[in-house]
């Protein structure tokens, strides 16, 4: 089982919205620590109320293994970002270019109980996932 898959189980057995809030605080707190060096302005997220950063690293070839890490100063945007990361990162760029992760939020239903900002942040990073494995796709075709 992926770990995006796990999270959409876990998910299923949690009927109350405090107690999934209460999990993805969790996945969040289990989020490895980015390390300073990797907190660049150009790692930075725009479009999200709170601090997110997200670095990429990619394997050879003209599809590569994109390995995303990512972190928030924010408690639930960490773990909104634990999520993005466990959909995208470990997939082959083409795939991580056609997945909208934001499918998966709306099935968890979690979009709708995000604040408009939340969901413009975990918007942006999305769209920044999905724009930088096109962008490495198109470098190496």
């Amino acid at each position: 089982m992926t770990p995006i898959d796990q999270i959409i189980d876990d998910f299923a057995f949690l009927e109350e919205w405090e107690d999934r809030y209460r999990y993805v605080i969790e996945l969040g707190k289990a989020l490895p620590e980015l390390s300073e060096s990797k907190r660049t302005d150009e790692n930075k997220v725009r479009g999200c109320a709170s601090q997110v950063w997200l670095a990429m690293s990619a394997s050879e070839g003209a599809d590569p293994v994109l390995t995303f890490e990512g972190d928030s100063d924010a408690h639930i945007v960490r773990g909104l970002v634990a999520i993005v990361l466990s959909a995208y990162s470990g997939k082959r760029a083409s795939e991580v270019a056609k997945l909208n992760a934001l499918d998966l939020f709306g099935k968890l239903g979690l979009i709708e109980h995000l604040s408009a900002q939340r969901a413009n942040g975990l918007r942006s990073m999305v769209d920044r996932i999905r724009s930088e494995a096109a962008g490495k796709l198109a470098a190496n075709a």
